[in-house]
């Protein structure tokens, strides 16, 4: 029988995604697991593979197009099904809405050279407005010329003033990735109500664990950077503090979580990827460091899979390695608080009544300020320092 797929829900509060690649065409023989299409969503590429083995009797949403979550993409036939027409059309699934399915059937026909691709909504605005589409390019899949674009054309003036400007602008589309961070932080930004603490932490008797450290680490196959370290210094401040690792739910109930799986940002050349590490309380910093390894480069890949995109409780951005002092740091939505750890660097400081050179990090910590006050939040970072600074915590906590 022929098989609707559904565009699966893959992410906390994503609502949609963009189709980047299928793996398959119409008429292809397709077994259960095999990589059928690539979608963008949750500031990742994800793989989703097909639920069934069957043959592909037609693609529903073509590359570049949006598609909503619950939305058919893809119809799955298997020997001797019906034909895919009818389960496409939702005749056979009672209770479907029918503008569901009809929005499933809408396609773009192939554009002869010279002509516009313009909905019919967006042609009727053009008239309104006095805008000649031949005029405009098109910023939507395929070259359509989309609201936005009708819009900045009659802003630009006349067409003879809009072409001299032309010459020396470059439009690029907000898509992909970059169109996710961008509705992600702003809904952060205008959701929760950041405050940022700023604080200091003596690194310099860490460092001299990861020195005695990185000969094992070498020997079992794994790179080991600072960052395993300092996750294992967060874990008892997030104990201790359980509002820092909770969420806010829209119905006003705040989420303590019990578990502790911490969000790692990573900076990959189509935007920002926060990778999930699960379970950081249970592992080691060698587990740590080959897991935060192995994510960092399936994320600058683009081949992180759904579980590793979604589920954190808590995130730490990491931006020493490019510089700068501290930054403020937006938290990653629907956390309640995030840390920015940065550049380590000897600077002077006073021990014992004397000067003295050390190695020293600014970590910066942003929170929702409706769920952690500003002295919490100082307790919370003054437990984490704590921790890093004293060789017999953190070396208790390490191993």
């Amino acid at each position: 029988m022929p098989y609707s797929f559904r565009l699966p829900d893959i992410g906390e509060g994503v609502a949609e995604g963009e189709i980047l690649k299928w793996m398959v065409k119409e008429g292809d023989k397709i077994s259960e697991d095999q990589p059928l299409v690539e979608v963008m969503t949750d500031k990742v590429n994800v793989q989703i593979p097909s639920p069934k083995s069957g043959k592909v009797s037609k693609i529903l949403a073509k590359e570049g197009e949006m598609a909503k979550v619950g939305q058919v993409i893809v119809v799955i036939d298997d020997e001797g099904g019906r034909p895919a027409s009818q389960e496409a059309t939702g005749e056979n699934e009672p209770g479907s809405p029918a503008s569901s399915a009809t929005q499933v059937q809408i396609t773009e026909a192939a554009v002869p050279a010279g002509e516009v691709l313009a909905t019919p909504a967006t042609r009727r605005m053009a008239r309104e407005m006095g805008v000649d589409l031949t005029e405009v390019t098109g910023t939507g899949p395929r070259g359509r010329i989309t609201e936005e674009d009708l819009s900045a054309a009659a802003k630009a003036g006349p067409q003879k003033a809009a072409s001299a400007l032309a010459a020396k602008e470059e439009r690029v589309p907000l898509r992909g990735i970059r169109k996710i961070i961008a509705e992600r932080m702003a809904k952060s930004s205008t959701t929760a109500a950041h405050v940022t603490h700023v604080d200091e932490a003596d690194m310099t008797e860490l460092l001299l664990l990861r020195e005695a450290f990185k000969g094992s680490a070498e020997k079992r196959g794994v790179k080991l950077t600072f960052l395993p370290f300092i996750i294992r210094g967060i874990i008892p401040a997030l104990k201790a503090f359980p509002y820092v690792n909770a969420s806010l739910e829209e119905s006003g109930n705040v989420v303590l979580k019990r578990y502790y799986n911490m969000g790692i940002a990573v900076d990959t050349e189509q935007g920002l990827i926060v990778a999930v590490v699960r379970d950081v309380d249970k592992k080691d910093i060698f587990d740590l460091a080959k897991e935060i390894e192995g994510l960092a480069g399936r994320a600058r890949a683009g081949q992180l899979g759904l579980e590793e995109v979604h589920g954190s409780t808590f995130t730490i951005t990491n931006v020493g390695a490019i510089g700068g002092l501290f930054a403020t740091p937006i938290i990653n939505y629907p956390e309640v608080a995030i840390l920015g750890t940065h550049k380590i660097a000897k600077r002077p400081v006073v021990r014992n009544g004397k000067v003295e050179v050390r190695d020293m990090i600014y970590l910066s910590l942003t929170f929702d300020h409706r769920i952690i006050d500003g002295a919490y939040a100082a307790r919370f970072m003054n437990k984490i320092v704590q921790t890093l600074q004293d060789p017999k915590k953190l070396l208790a906590e390490i191993l």
